[in-house]
């Protein structure tokens, strides 16, 4: 059986740092069947002669074998036949298996409402991992209605007994409101149980709620440095690329340029796109390590080939400008092409520049007119800036084609930049 940990996407805060934030997302590790437990019962002979006159232990373990083809070969029917007499004797870890063949179709039908059975006799039974499964299910709708008032039972059941993945995802459920109202202070309090068990993701969330602040839960960059490094040290690349923003910026740390590097750096290495971007950043501005504007473009370029619009945005200035890489206006209109259709404002702006003089395409005063009308909308701080380009442009154009570009910038921001041809 193979499942994991609920994967929530949730920006809690955008902090004034390089980056925004965003909630740990790795899956927590799968409760697989409980094992076979061998005791004085040595050969497969015994172990069958025991189990055909009861014995549930005898009974749990043959299914085990032959779910393993541990001394016999596989046969995932026989292994359910004997975790199935095993449950019926109320053994907890038969009938948390005999719950995972029946969600995974294994030597039996696949049947959800008879695994919820199964792993519900289980979970009453206090076996951690069968409540966290159940708190799985219920959350997800596997096969069965989804119930966060249920998930929030059973999570919390497993997580006082210390299951980890439940205290994790317990700490996202009141972030979110699912089945609780939403309360940051019960973020904070699973998510620290969690983190005491060496949990990155929960390290790294933690970091993120003191840094931001929420709800009960006040500002602390303190605590934030503190739950950064320790994620950072057991590997998060967020972690790394967030605790590098407060080297950086001097939030509950001296400020250290060098120190910032490192952390990008090493989240960079790993292939974390925001990481990558602020290290970029670093190298173009010659903090922490002297300015070198090819470096920068070579992380801008790795950033920007993961559809972060703000390294696509700023690798589209560098070879506009030919800071760093050669001077290529088609390259530049590319890149903020991609950056412009994502979203991004600044983008827009230079993209309908771009349209206007004839840089990198030719020239088309109607697209310029679109990605203006698209650029001020978007960014209350570049309505003064954008309003005389329009003037300039609309004073080039007749009251038809005006209607034209309106109807274009109408049409791609209804499609989310999806149409604006």
């Amino acid at each position: 059986m193979s499942r994991t940990a609920i994967i929530f996407v949730v920006v809690i805060a955008t902090v004034a740092t390089a980056m925004p934030f965003a909630w740990a997302q790795s899956p927590g590790q799968a409760k697989a069947p409980a094992p076979p437990i061998t005791g004085r019962i040595r050969t497969f002979e015994e172990l069958l002669a025991a189990a055909e006159k009861g014995d549930a232990e005898a009974q749990f373990t043959l299914g085990g074998m032959y779910y393993k083809g541990e001394g016999t070969p596989q046969d995932y029917k026989e292994a359910a036949k004997w975790y199935i007499k095993a449950s019926e004797q109320g053994l907890w870890k038969a009938q948390f298996n005999l719950g995972a063949m029946y969600e995974d179709g294994l030597g039996v039908s696949q049947d959800y409402k008879k695994a919820v059975e199964w792993f519900t006799k289980a979970a009453e039974q206090n076996d951690p991992g069968a409540q966290f499964t159940l708190g799985l299910i219920y959350h997800n709708g596997e096969g069965i209605p989804q119930d966060y008032k249920l998930a929030i039972k059973w999570f919390t059941r497993a997580a006082e007994q210390g299951d980890a993945d439940a205290q994790f995802n317990l700490g996202l459920m009141y972030a979110q409101g699912q089945g609780a109202p939403k309360d940051f202070r019960q973020t904070v309090k699973w998510h620290t149980k969690a983190a005491e068990h060496g949990d990155a993701r929960a390290e790294y969330n933690l970091g993120i709620i003191y840094e931001a602040g929420q709800a009960g839960v006040p500002q602390n960059f303190q605590e934030a440095l503190k739950w950064y490094t320790a994620a950072s040290e057991h590997g998060s690349s967020g972690a790394q690329n967030n605790l590098g923003g407060m080297y950086e910026n001097g939030r509950g740390v001296p400020q250290d340029f060098a120190e910032a590097v490192k952390w990008y750096s090493k989240a960079a290495q790993k292939g974390d796109a925001e990481a990558q971007y602020n290290l970029g950043s670093m190298y173009l501005r010659g903090l922490g390590v002297p300015k070198d504007p090819k470096e920068a473009a070579k992380w801008y370029a790795r950033a920007a080939d993961q559809d972060l619009p703000a390294a696509q945005y700023d690798l589209g200035i560098m070879y506009e400008d030919g800071e760093g890489v050669p001077h290529d206006a088609a390259e530049a209109m590319k890149w903020y092409t991609k950056a412009a259709q994502a979203g991004d404002a600044d983008a827009q702006n230079n993209l309908a520049d771009m349209y206007k003089d004839g840089q990198g395409v030719p020239r088309d005063l109607i697209r310029a007119y679109m990605w203006y009308t698209l650029a001020a909308s978007a960014n209350e701080g570049l309505r003064k800036e954008v309003a005389q380009s329009l003037a300039d442009v609309s004073a080039q154009l007749s009251a038809q084609q005006i209607a034209q570009a309106q109807e274009k910038a109408r049409r791609c921001q209804q499609s989310h930049f999806k149409n604006c041809d």
